[in-house]
């Protein structure tokens, strides 16, 4: 006679109830503690010469500038001028979350949370960095207040929230269940995991390329969904009885 063990799924695992804590935690201190500029210590800013920080800082004291800790710290923080940012992430955060964490288990979910979160960071600072000599060349033709400089700014904007780990778990869920289907709003017919998740894709693409214009790190996003794809690409190929 064989054994059965059945353990029913968690519908709120540690890692993913510890991750929504901590964030909500953050997102209070944000709001609370707005005296001692919380959001903009642990915000994540782009990495750039020191000549340009300087000017920057001239012209605006409260731009810290980039430091190594806020490649953590930024995945816990959340725009406090919208509750829409930590509802969306913290609702996909559990609703794709959950499954992969009792199908992983507690550590390698948080190893993959953590990695897509430093993934999306590294895509992010990247793309940055590569657009920032056509602003230094702006500024010291035009000066920095001219309206050549002043449009592109948005390379000095700093980033912050968790949705870079949170695309790199939608991406994983829709590797490791692609024909799951769900409901997405305004959308009157299931979809399966593997095309919404593709359209989510399209979408941050398309606005990181510039064909329309918002406040989302688009690139951050496309950098937690890669890294992601890649990592669940690797454990499958490297240990298919440990993976589902």
């Amino acid at each position: 006679m064989s054994n059965f063990n059945y353990t029913r799924p968690d519908a709120m695992p540690p890692i993913v109830k510890n991750l929504i804590i901590i964030n909500v935690l953050v997102y209070v201190a944000q709001l609370m503690l707005k005296q001692f500029d919380v959001t903009g210590h642990i915000e994540l800013y782009p990495i750039m010469p020191h000549d340009l920080l300087t000017i920057v800082q001239q012209e605006d004291p409260t731009y810290y500038g980039f430091q190594p800790y806020q490649i953590a710290t930024h995945m816990f923080a959340h725009s406090p001028a919208t509750f829409f940012h930590i509802i969306f992430n913290m609702f996909a955060l559990w609703m794709f979350g959950k499954v992969l964490e009792n199908v992983w288990g507690p550590k390698r979910f948080l190893l993959f949370y953590i990695l897509c979160g430093v993934g999306a960071a590294a895509c992010h600072l990247l793309i940055q960095y590569l657009q920032m000599p056509e602003l230094i060349q702006a500024i010291q033709t035009y000066g920095i207040r001219s309206p050549e400089a002043s449009n592109l700014f948005g390379v000095l904007s700093p980033a912050l929230g968790a949705s870079g780990a949170v695309m790199g778990i939608m991406a994983a869920f829709a590797y490791v269940f692609p024909n799951t289907e769900l409901y997405i709003m305004f959308i009157p017919v299931p979809v399966k995991a593997k095309w919404a998740v593709l359209g989510y894709v399209a979408i941050d693409l398309l606005g990181g390329l510039g064909v329309y214009t918002d406040n989302v790190a688009h690139f951050a996003h496309l950098g937690g969904a890669i890294t992601g794809f890649i990592i669940v690409l690797i454990w499958n190929k490297t240990g298919r009885r440990r993976f589902y």
